[in-house]
């Protein structure tokens, strides 16, 4: 499957944004669905992961009820809804993908198959 993150840019603390993933060349219920993020400097981390129907979702504790990920299997699309950022948020955003669920671990990099290129956000003071 392939995947492209979109929807990065500059906005100032308080703001949100909207980061979507399309992916093609799979069947894309088959996937659960995963954000990670990396800032300079720093090692990638997760931020969120959604189920294959949406039924279950798992977020890092520092995006706790700021973030929200959702999914749309007829669009193929998984979207991370970011509100009230803050600098900290600053970082490259990547949608990852894993299909088999050997190993169930969605909030581990490594447990996924396929990383889209990444889409940069923000967040100035």
């Amino acid at each position: 499957v392939q995947l492209q993150a979109c929807g990065g840019g500059l906005v100032q603390a308080g703001g949100s944004l909207r980061l979507s993933c399309a992916a093609s060349g799979g069947t894309f219920s088959n996937y659960i669905m995963g954000w990670f993020r990396q800032a300079p400097g720093k090692e990638r981390e997760f931020v969120a992961a959604i189920t294959w129907s949406g039924g279950s979702t798992y977020y890092t504790d520092s995006v706790k009820g700021r973030f929200t990920i959702s999914r749309d299997n007829a669009k193929n699309m998984v979207y991370l809804q970011m509100n009230s950022l803050i600098p900290e948020d600053t970082a490259v955003y990547y949608c990852a993908a894993r299909a088999s669920r050997y190993g169930y671990s969605p909030d581990m990099g490594g447990w996924y198959d396929y990383w889209g290129q990444g889409t940069q956000v923000t967040v100035s003071s």
